[in-house]
């Protein structure tokens, strides 16, 4: 698929798809669809930059680099509430100074957003899962804060050799867990005592509470 020209030709493109089942696009592209998504956990958004021309692969940069726009597709149930926690971006363990919230890679990944929902009712199988509308995000000031104080008391919670004593409970619409292909995936940080350790690689994730409340908006879903 060429790569969209603008924000409004990806966004032109990505409401095209919405009504169509996942078979249906998966068909269009020529793409096998897999069995089940336990092994192939990322296919549904692969999918999808494949069909809107995301360029980025596997880069350290938005999807569509040129527009600087992310691509993030949403499961949702039929009553359109998400169903999982949103993947970020890995999160460094190491070399943390000098980074804060503005140059920090959350916030650019962040910076505008293209979410596209899927509905995956319970026991529907994959082929039949539907395209929902879709809508382009920037954090406005609300947001914004509320982004930089998760981002901000997880790096400093890291930065002290706390990493281990994170849980899912940190963070009011952001959260840090384990992001790891498999439980022996390693990778450093530090201690409280400054001491290098190898652990499981993490992950910043946006909680369920957060993208309802961005469905609720722009969809204006009650």
């Amino acid at each position: 698929m060429n790569i969209p020209s603008s924000e409004q030709a990806l966004m032109h493109r990505a409401q095209n798809l919405a009504g169509l089942t996942l078979g249906e696009l998966a068909e269009q592209a020529g793409i096998v669809i897999p069995t089940d998504l336990t092994r192939n956990k990322g296919w549904i958004g692969l999918l999808l930059e494949h069909v809107l021309g995301a360029s980025a692969g596997s880069r350290p940069e938005p999807d569509f680099p040129h527009l600087g726009i992310e691509l993030k597709s949403l499961p949702i149930n039929e009553h359109a509430k998400p169903l999982e926690t949103t993947f970020v971006s890995v999160a460094p363990l190491t070399g943390l100074v000098g980074v804060n919230w503005h140059n920090c890679y959350v916030r650019k990944k962040l910076a505008r957003v293209l979410w596209v929902p899927v509905v995956t009712p319970k026991g529907v199988p994959i082929h039949e899962r539907i395209v929902g509308a879709p809508f382009l995000w920037s954090p406005n000031a609300e947001e914004e804060a509320l982004l930089a104080q998760d981002w901000q008391e997880l790096t400093d919670m890291i930065v002290l050799g706390e990493v281990e004593n994170i849980h899912g409970k940190h963070g009011q619409v952001m959260q840090l867990r384990p992001k790891a292909a498999n439980n022996k995936a390693r990778t450093q940080a530090f201690d409280r005592n400054g001491k290098p350790f190898m652990t499981l690689p993490r992950g910043f994730y946006l909680k369920i509470n957060f993208t309802q409340s961005l469905l609720q908006r722009y969809l204006r879903i009650n």
